[in-house]
């Protein structure tokens, strides 16, 4: 069990598979155990924890190294393998069935004082990897800890209640009532919150706020890169981790897949190396595409003023350069949700009507409805309007994060959008809105629209970084370049990232 080769592995099955709680591969945990001083596994007082275990791969790897790196102190291999087991490496299970998986692959046993246990130190079935099963605490329809939806998640007890243990108490330390010095895993990301088309709140976060509380000398956890610029339930904890001098390495994947083969998880995975020692403004940023790193820097965590994480240095150059010559985003004129107050569901339209519509609901992508209908910037509608789809799903390769400019188009006046469109910019001429329209479609804007998008949804905010031009002129690519100074290297960067139009 505690060989250091081996091959097939079950668990790197398992990570391929899809779901909220993403399995995570071996090679991957090592590369995460990699972060951490090697001396950690050399000390036999050193301990872990990893309060969402599901395959058990982290334990597992975590035990691996320390049998090797305690050779020397402790010879004897069944009281090295007892004393890692009961001593050092813990884990909370976040359902019954990983509990038993997990048991399994780091005990070699589903009871850990089984008969084909590795450990004959374990007086009980559950040994150092613990599972209660809970139930959320309920008030006005939420749960108080974790936010889930009492419509979605009571269950009746032959159902998983999905209330995990770990962020489901005041006071965490008392699980074990002991201190770790290392606290790692990948935490479920997301919790259906009975929304329209299957939506979901983040949880996360909940994770890493509550090993915090524990004071952990290191922190480490994979989890989605959407906290970079916020949003929904995210704009706390963006702010505590952009003001965290302990977070020294932050490791970025924009494609999912190059992490978790297989995954889809839009705005890309990231996991970090939190420090109790290390006291920085910087944070050293490792940034990775397919199965390379292609860059590493040392930066500010914040950018200047702003108060989103820019993932890529260049681009975080570039912002600053914008940001000294035009202080007006396109967010300004942009339109908030819900543009003329219809829902993307809305239905009550006709053949013929005084105002065109723009809904995903009608089979010509069109429909016709009277006046009282709209409930929201009404003396927009006799103006022209630069519309574009609020979803970005595109194909696989983009990883959702680029605007989905084959459904961006202007609106007439006398129209309107549902919900499922946003409204870019509105304005008294044609000229104008073709002109925004050309600069809407400038790989230059695409690029700026693309560090903010974190979620599967183009939205106002979307547009907070993109300097607002002069649209009775036509902008280009070039135009764009002269302007703001752009390096060669700049301009290299925003050409092989973004993609022609065709």
């Amino acid at each position: 069990m505690l060989q250091i080769n081996y091959n097939p592995d079950v668990l790197s099955c398992l990570a391929n598979l899809s779901n909220d709680e993403v399995f995570t591969p071996p090679k991957l945990v090592n590369e995460i155990l990699d972060m951490l001083p090697q001396e950690l596994f050399q000390s036999k007082e050193t301990t872990f924890l990893d309060p969402v275990t599901k395959s058990g791969v982290f334990l597992r790897e975590i035990a691996k190294r320390l049998n090797d790196g305690l050779k020397e102190q402790m010879p004897d291999q069944q009281e090295r393998i007892n004393h890692i087991f009961t001593k050092q490496v813990f884990g909370i299970a976040i359902t019954e069935l990983t509990s038993l998986l997990a048991r399994r692959s780091t005990y070699c046993s589903k009871k850990a004082n089984g008969e084909f246990s590795v450990t004959n130190a374990f007086a009980t079935e559950q040994g150092n990897i613990k599972y209660d099963r809970l139930q959320h605490t309920w008030k006005n329809g939420k749960c108080t800890y974790c936010g889930a939806s009492e419509e979605v998640y009571s269950r009746t007890e032959d159902l998983e209640t999905y209330a995990y243990q770990f962020i489901h108490t005041d006071k965490p330390q008392n699980i074990f009532n002991m201190k770790f010095d290392v606290i790692i895993g990948n935490p479920p990301y997301q919790l259906g919150d009975g929304g329209n088309n299957a939506s979901a709140t983040p949880i996360y976060n909940l994770f890493v706020e509550q090993a915090k509380k524990l004071n952990p000398k290191f922190l480490s956890m994979i989890i989605p890169a959407r906290w970079y610029a916020g949003g929904r339930g995210l704009n706390d904890f963006r702010n505590e981790m952009l003001t965290d001098k302990h977070l020294k390495i932050i490791h970025d994947f924009k494609n999912t897949a190059d992490c978790f083969p297989g995954i889809r998880v839009g705005g890309g995975i990231c996991y970090f190396l939190r420090d109790l020692q290390y006291s920085s403004k910087n944070v050293e940023v490792h940034t990775h595409k397919g199965d390379k790193i292609i860059k590493t820097a040392i930066r500010p965590r914040l950018q200047d003023e702003l108060d989103i994480f820019i993932r890529d240095s260049i681009a975080a150059e570039i912002i600053k350069k914008v940001a000294q010559i035009n202080l007006k985003k396109m967010s300004s004129i942009a339109l908030s949700q819900k543009p003329f107050g219809m829902r993307t569901n809305f239905t009550d339209f006709k053949n013929k009507g005084s105002i065109k519509l723009y809904t995903k609901k009608s089979k010509t992508g069109f429909a016709f409805i009277e006046k009282e209908h709209v409930t929201k910037n009404v003396d927009y509608i006799k103006k022209w309007k630069v519309v574009t789809s609020r979803s970005t799903s595109v194909p696989e390769e983009d990883n959702g994060q680029v605007l989905r400019i084959s459904q961006t188009f202007i609106a007439e006046p006398n129209s309107v959008v549902t919900e499922s469109y946003v409204v870019v910019g509105v304005f008294d001429t044609e000229k104008e809105a073709k002109n925004c329209l050309t600069y809407l479609k400038t790989k230059f804007f695409r690029l700026l629209c693309q560090i903010t998008i974190v979620s599967p949804d183009v939205s106002q905010r979307t547009f907070d970084l993109v300097p607002l031009e002069d649209f009775n002129f036509e902008t280009t690519d070039n135009q764009l370049y002269d302007k703001y100074g752009l390096t060669t290297d700049e301009i290299e960067m925003i050409e092989t990232t973004i993609k022609e139009l065709h």
